[in-house]
C-alpha cells in the first residue's frame, strides 16, 4: 500500500499465492464498490480459500494492514467494520485454493486460524466496547456472535462436551449427560449439511469424527490467543503440492516422500485416544447406557489421525 503507483488506484484485490481466481473475477466484483460507495469490501465465494476486492480508501481510513496477529484480515476487517464501513458477499463468485498436502500441514493452519482470531478477540474486545462509530447492536454482533460464539465456544464446546464431559460421565455417576444431549448437535449439524450437499452425505459421520478431533487442536490453539501465550503468533508456512502446471513432473509431485510411523504420530491425540477406549470399555462392562458406542468410534478416529493414517504421509 505505500507503493507510488498504488496512489492512482481506488481498489485492491486480495488472494493467497495459492489462489486460481478466474479470467472475469474483477468484472463481476468492482461494479459492486463502483456503485455503492458506502462498500469496503466484495467478499466472494471461497472453495477452500477466499477472495476479495477492497476499496483502498476504507483500508487507509481503518489503519492500514496491522500484523499483529496471523489474521490480518480479519483484524483488517473488524476495524473497517468498526468505522462503519459495510461488507457484501457474492456467492455466485467462486475462487479456488489449494488444500494442505497433509495432515500435518492442516494441522499448523488450524493453529494459525484460530489463535489468531482468538488473540484479536483479546486485543480489539476493549476497542470494540469504547469505539462510538458503530451502533450498540453491531458492538454486541462483533463481540457474542462473531467473536465469543464463533471463534472461541464453536471450538471449545465439541470437545469439552464430546471429548471430556460424555466420557468422564461414564466414569463418574454424579455426572449424567441426557441423550439429547447427546445426539442433538450432531443430528442438527447432519440435517443442515444434507440440506447444503446431499449428494456428501454419507461423508457427514466421518467428517463429524474428524472435527471432534481438530477440535482439540482448536481448542488449545483457543486458548493459546486468548491468553497470549509462545506460539500465538507462529507463522509456519502452510505446505502445498504447487501448481500442478509447473515444469516439475506429476509423479515427482504426488510422489510420498519416506516417513518413519514414529515420525508421523501425535502423542497428544493417541493420549486421548487411550483415554476414550478406556472410557468405552469401562462403559460396556459397568454402564446402564450405550454412549461406548459413539466414544469407542471417536476413539478410533484420534487414533487413526494420531498415527498418521488420514491423509498423505510426510
Amino acid at each position: 500500500m505505500l507503493y507510488e503507483y498504488v496512489q492512482q488506484c481506488e481498489f485492491v484485490a486480495v488472494f493467497d499465492a495459492d489462489f486460481q481466481p478466474e479470467p472475469d473475477f474483477l468484472l463481476r466484483t468492482v461494479p459492486y464498490l463502483v456503485h455503492n460507495p458506502q462498500i469496503a469490501l466484495v467478499q466472494t465465494r471461497w472453495e477452500f480459500g477466499t477472495a476479495g476486492v477492497w476499496r483502498i480508501s476504507s483500508i487507509k481510513e481503518a489503519g492500514g494492514w496491522e500484523d499483529r496477529t496471523t489474521v490480518e484480515d480479519m483484524d483488517l476487517a473488524v476495524r473497517a467494520g468498526l468505522k462503519g464501513w459495510k461488507f457484501i458477499y457474492v456467492g455466485n463468485v467462486k475462487v479456488k485454493s489449494e488444500l494442505p498436502s497433509n495432515l500435518k500441514a492442516y494441522r499448523r493452519q488450524q493453529h494459525r486460524w484460530t489463535s489468531g482470531a482468538a488473540n484479536l478477540f483479546r486485543k480489539m474486545g476493549a476497542e470494540i466496547i469504547l469505539t462510538k462509530e458503530v451502533s450498540f447492536w453491531r458492538k454486541l454482533y462483533l463481540l457474542y456472535s462473531f467473536f465469543f460464539v464463533r471463534k472461541v465456544v464453536a471450538h471449545v464446546v465439541p470437545f469439552m462436551l464430546y471429548c471430556v464431559v460424555i466420557p468422564l460421565s461414564v466414569l463418574i455417576p454424579e455426572v449424567s449427560v441426557p441423550v439429547w444431549g447427546v445426539v442433538y448437535v450432531p443430528t442438527t449439524i447432519t440435517l443442515l449439511y444434507a440440506i447444503r450437499s446431499p449428494s456428501s452425505l454419507h461423508f457427514i459421520p466421518f467428517w463429524i469424527l474428524f472435527e471432534n478431533v481438530m477440535s482439540f487442536h482448536r481448542t488449545k490453539a483457543t486458548f493459546i490467543g486468548l491468553l497470549e501465550l509462545g506460539s500465538v503468533n507462529e507463522w509456519v508456512v502452510t505446505e502445498k503440492i504447487g501448481d500442478p502446471k509447473s515444469t516439475k513432473p506429476v509423479p515427482q509431485i504426488l510422489e510420498k516422500p519416506h516417513c518413519r510411523f514414529w515420525d508421523r504420530c501425535t502423542m497428544s491425540e493417541i493420549l486421548v485416544a487411550i483415554f476414550l477406549f478406556f472410557c468405552a470399555t469401562y462403559n460396556l462392562i459397568y454402564g446402564v447406557d450405550f454412549y461406548f458406542i459413539y466414544i469407542y468410534l471417536q476413539a478410533i478416529a484420534f487414533l487413526i489421525v494420531g498415527t498418521g493414517f488420514c491423509g498423505t504421509f510426510s
